[in-house]
Formats: C-alpha cells, structure tokens, sequence
C-alpha cells in the first residue's frame, strides 16, 4: 500500500534499488544530491544533474522535462553518504514560469523496480520558490527511509546548495542551468510540425560502457553511456541505454525528456504529453493472457510490461528481460563459485590433517565434498534451466511482436514497413547474449536521438567462436555494418528529418555503399579525398556552430531560411586516411558538440591506424559507442559486471529488403520535398 506522505513524515523503504518519478505540469530540472550525516555536501562531484547525470548508485534526466524518472540504488552509494536529496528546479533564463506558485504542485513518487508506489508527496504551499528540496532519502541505523521535505528557495539552485553546505554552489548552478540550455538543442527538427497527438514523454535507460569507453568494463548493450548506472545503459541503452544503463547504454537518450516542437521557437519547448498523464503513472498492461494455472509459470505474452503505448510497453519489456537474464545468469554464476570454494576449503581441512590424508577416512570426506559440490551446481543449474525456459518462450513471442525499429532485419514487419509519422524511443543496433543462455538473444536497444556517436571497429579482432578475420574483410563487413545501422537510422525518422552525409577519403567503401548511393537517400555523393573531407568536415562544424549560438542566444526562431533542420548523421570510412590536423581537430569537435545540436558521428575505423596521433584521439574513442562488425565479447553492464556478446544487426545473405526499406524512405522524401 503506498503512503501519501505529509512535509516532514517519514516511511522505511525496503528496497535497495528503486525509481524516483516526477511529475509537473511544466518543464523543470531534476537533480540529486548526495550528503553526509550533517546534510552537507562535499564537492560538486556529490551532485547529479543534467551536466553529469550519473554518480555512483545515483542516475538523473539530462533535460529539464515535465516527468522524470530518476534511479538510485542504494546499496551502490559511497559509505560516507547518509542522504540523498531529491532537488527540482524551474529552468532559469527561459520564457517559463519563474516561481512553482504558478504551476501545478509537482507530484514525486518513489517506486520499487515492478513499478509499485512505495511512497509518494505533493508539494503543495509552494510561492515564490524556484527550487525545492522535494525528498530525502536518509540512513538511520543501518535502514533507509524516506522523508517529504518541501523546502523551497526563492534563489533558486545556487541558494539551495548554498544552504547545503556546497562552497562551490553559484558555479555548479550556472553548470547546471548551462547544460539545461544545450539540451534545447534538440528542439532543432525538420517541418513541418506533425500533427500526431501520440503521448512523447518517454522512461529512461542507459547503455554499457567498454572499458575503453570509461565504462567499468565494456557504451553500448540493450543502449551506450556515461558512467556506471544503478540500472545498468545505455541504456541499453542492451535493454537499450536502464534497466541495468543498461548496456544500451547508451547511450542512452533521456528517456525521460519530452520531445521538442519540430520548429523551434524562442518560447522555449513544448510538452507533448498528454494534459491528464502529467501527473499519472503510466497505465498498468492490459490484461491479455488468462492467469497461469497454480504451480505454472505464466504464459509470455508480447507487450507485458507499463506504458503508454504498446511501442513502450515492448520497450520496457525487452529491459525486462535484459535484467532477468542477467539477474539468473549472475545467481547462477554466484553459486557455483560458492560451491567451488566450499568443496577447496573442505578438500584443504582434508589435506591438512595427517591422519585423514591416507585410508579409508580421507577419500570418504574428499568422496563427501566432491559429492556435496555436484549437489550444489545441480541445484544451481536446475534454477538456471527453468529461468531461461522461463525467458525463451517470453523472446518467442516478444520478438515478432516487436515494430521496424525495434526487430531484426529478417523479421516479416520489414515487408511491410511505412516511413513513420513520428520518431521512435529507440533503435535495435544488434543482439546481446550469454554464454550460459547462448540461444537467448536480448535486443540491444538505444534511445533516440543518439546521445553518442557509433564506432564500428574495423580492426583485426577475435571473434567470440575463437576465429579471426582479416583486416581486408574486417574492413568490408564494418561498412556493411554501418550501411545497415545507416539504413534503420534513415527508416525511424519521418521524411526529410535525417540526412546521411558520407566521407570517403580512398573510395574503398563504395560497395558497400551502393545501396545508399543508388537509391538517392544520401544528402550528397561521397565525399572523396582530402579536398572532400575538408569540405564535408566545414560544413557540418559550421552548422553545429550556427545552432549552438542560436539556441544558446534564444533565437533559435531566425536561424537562415531554408537552414535544413533535420538530424544529421556523417559516416566516415577509413579514417584517418585523408585527414590533416585540422579535420582530426574537428571530427573530434563533431563527436563532443555535434550530438547536442542534431549532428551525429558514425566512425568505421582501425584505431591501430590512428595510433600515429598518439593519445590526442583517446578523447574521441571514449566517447563513441564501440561495436564490432563480427560478433565479440567487448560490452558489460555497470549492473553485474557481464561481459555480453555483441552481435551486430545484419542483413541476411541475398535479401532486398535493405533496398526495399531505402527505396520506400526516398520515395516519401522525394514526396515530402
């Protein structure tokens, strides 16, 4: 039963792991902030906010929304945290309301992971405040509850950390109101505005990182992005990235940020969600399968999962078995490693004592130890079996459910795909699975648009049966790989609302290409040789500079007539041939700014042949998602620590569809123009 919290009550928590939702009747910041006993904060680094947006068991949107979603894992949190503050703020310098007097009381509820309201809080009584502390999380002798704060400060941000002790508070809030600003960027689209009334708020999740990502250990599993999330993504983001950021990580897009107006306005963004979900759960799954008989396990059923829509039920519901399937695999993995220490710590008693080491006594006891191991991993590998039978007729019947976006490229939905009127949460970039649960493939889902650039690793690299392919072949496969992920970036989008520049330095990917080249989606042929990729380099610095300054100046209404708003993706083939410093300089410009102000990066390159640049380009590669062309066991989640098998998400040998799919987006572009 969920408690309705009063200012000033308290209620335990039982869970370690739990979400935090908001809801406003307009636009705000959310933020966390992590304390001591005394409530005081350390450093800025104890604060999570829309500029760094994850801290150790702590996970916040990166955009100032009507409904938020924030994930905090408790059991994650450095020892010397006692509190976690909840903090909202209305964004400063926009054309907004000013105080939470003039808004609807904002709404937070703390819920366990299966969505069920542990406690919830209206902040009722709000003025001329602009910032609030809105809960509390707090350690009381070894157990966390939490308390309704409600305290409001007319300063704003800069005030309220001041209170909490922050020395470095007028800095971190002009840091935070900044990074607000640049998330307005997205509000850049192509027109004109659709008049689709569907609900555009969307839930979060983050994806894995590589160790060569900055991650704990491989952005990218069902999503791709920053440090480790409490949920693990890319969120998923594999299901991409939340869930466990899931490694979609992704990145991971914001799933809790609304999308913005196809124009862009000096009025600041819209809320396209709809007036009575604001401050509403989301609606629980239609009851569509009958009740499992006792003693069964219940029937899978496609969509079983919150959300608005069946889009997002299925999103969510891919997440779902991302976190199962590790969960098991990590319980499974957990208990024989605890029946091999125990069977060495009883076969050491053995040893030890002389009187057992010889005669009948000692192999009785090592017979007795061997026999209570062999219980043990079969107890262990019992639980195992029936959950992923558990999880294998759930992919059944999930994955030919799942829309274009979100399925393989051989999956019938393709034959009869329609160019959308609308962009969806995210994009299936491959497949994810365990070496315990090889025949279990969980969607790697990303958010959209992409919060990171994708890197398709064309170097010499194992594959995960053991195999290597050479670098010629390595080299093809990764620009098919980036011709297909191209391809269902170009098929998510509406008409005219993504643009696909390439560079191409030697020609040598002009094979690959030719679907694109042929079926006219490209902006532009492709550019080859160092004249052409200064040009192609020139002009997308320049429209990310242009864009920048117009939203950062509020103008982002007068940006030139006939300026292309759409998003833009530039792939570039082996790199760095053709480079000089200059283009290295702003290729890595493009991958920091770009994807904040509508352009995105797809690399397909040999990192070995760039190690001339030494460890300038470092920066780069971290902040690209690194996927492999040939399946590899390069990405973990931050949740568990696996390390997941990345299979990328290919064409099958002699099918049109990719051609059908390109041909069906030019057609509409060519009627949309």
């Amino acid at each position: 039963m969920t408690a309705e919290l009063v200012r000033g009550q308290n209620h335990p928590l039982s869970q370690a792991r739990l979400e935090i939702r908001v809801s406003a009747g307009t636009p705000i910041v959310a933020a966390a902030a992590l304390s001591d006993e005394t409530g005081r904060i350390h450093g800025v680094e104890w604060v999570a906010h829309p500029g760094a947006p994850t801290q150790p068991g702590l996970e916040v949107s990166r955009q100032a929304a009507a409904d938020h979603r924030l994930a905090v894992d408790l059991d994650a949190l450095p020892e010397a945290v006692h509190r976690v503050g909840v903090l909202l703020a209305l964004p400063a310098g926009g054309a907004g309301p000013v105080r939470f007097g003039a808004v609807a009381a904002p709404f937070v509820a703390v819920t366990g992971l299966d969505g069920g309201e542990v406690a919830s809080y209206t902040l009722t009584g709000l003025d001329t405040e602009s910032a609030v502390v809105a809960l509390e999380l707090y350690r009381r002798q070894g157990a966390w509850k939490v308390r309704a704060v409600g305290q409001g400060y007319a300063g704003g941000l800069a005030e309220l950390l001041t209170d909490q002790g922050l020395s470095q508070a007028h800095q971190l809030a002009g840091s935070i109101n900044e990074a607000v600003a640049q998330g307005l960027a997205r509000s850049v689209q192509a027109p004109p505005p659709r008049t689709a009334d569907g609900d555009r708020s969307r839930q979060t999740a983050t994806p894995a990182l590589g160790p060569d990502q900055g991650g704990t250990a491989p952005q990218g599993a069902p999503g791709p992005v920053p440090p480790a999330s409490p949920y693990g993504g890319q969120p998923p983001g594999v299901p991409g990235q939340p869930a466990p950021q899931s490694p979609y990580s992704g990145t991971a897009p914001d799933p809790s940020a609304v999308t913005q107006p196809s124009v862009p306005t000096a009025g600041g963004p819209i809320d396209y969600s709809h007036p009575r979900r604001q401050n509403a759960a989301p609606p629980p799954p239609p009851p569509t399968a009958p009740p499992a008989a006792p003693g069964q396990p219940a029937q899978p059923v496609a969509g079983d999962a919150t959300g608005w829509s069946m889009e997002e039920r299925l999103y969510n519901q891919v997440w779902g078995m991302f976190e199962d399937l590790a969960r098991t695999t990590a319980a499974y993995r957990s208990a024989v490693d605890f029946a091999e220490s125990r069977m060495d710590k009883e076969l050491e008693q053995v040893l030890s004592d002389p009187r057992s080491r010889i005669g009948g006594q000692g192999d009785a006891a090592r017979e007795a130890a061997r026999a209570r191991h062999a219980q043990l991993v079969a107890q262990a590998t019992e639980a195992l079996d029936r959950d992923l039978s558990q999880l294998t007729a759930e992919a059944d019947v999930v994955e030919p459910a799942l829309p274009p976006a979100y399925a393989r490229w051989d999956n019938p939905v393709w034959h009869a795909y329609r160019p959308p009127m609308e962009i969806p949460m995210a994009l299936r970039l491959g497949d994810l699975r365990l070496p315990e649960a090889d025949r279990i493939r969980i969607p790697m889902l990303v958010r959209l648009p992409l919060e990171r650039g994708l890197w398709i690793d064309s170097g010499r690299t194992g594959s995960s049966d053991g195999s290597f392919t050479d670098s010629h072949a390595m080299g093809r496969l990764a620009m098919e790989t980036a011709v297909a992920h191209a391809a269902r970036l170009l098929a998510a989008y509406p008409a005219g609302e993504f643009t696909v520049h390439v560079i191409d330095p030697a020609g040598s990917g002009a094979q690959p290409l030719a679907p694109l080249v042929q079926t006219g989606v490209l902006a532009a042929p492709p550019a080859l040789g160092a004249a052409g990729v200064a040009d192609g380099l020139a002009r997308l610095t320049q429209r990310v500079d242009l864009v920048q300054m117009a939203v950062r100046g509020g103008a982002a209404d007068s940006l030139p007539p006939g300026f292309d708003t759409s998003q833009q993706l530039l792939i570039v083939n082996d790199f760095p041939h053709g480079f000089d410093d200059r283009a290295v300089n702003q290729l890595r410009y493009l991958a920091d700014e770009g994807p904040d102000f509508g352009v995105h990066l797809m690399m397909v390159a040999d990192r070995e042949e760039s190690s001339g640049y030494g460890p300038l380009l470092d920066p780069l590669w971290r902040s690209l998602l690194r996927l492999t062309p040939a399946p590899d066991d390069h990405l973990a989640d931050p949740w568990v620590g696996h390390a997941w098998t990345y299979e990328p998400s290919l064409v099958p040998p002699g099918s049109q569809v990719l051609q059908q799919v390109l041909a069906q987006v030019a057609a509409a572009r060519t009627k949309y123009l």
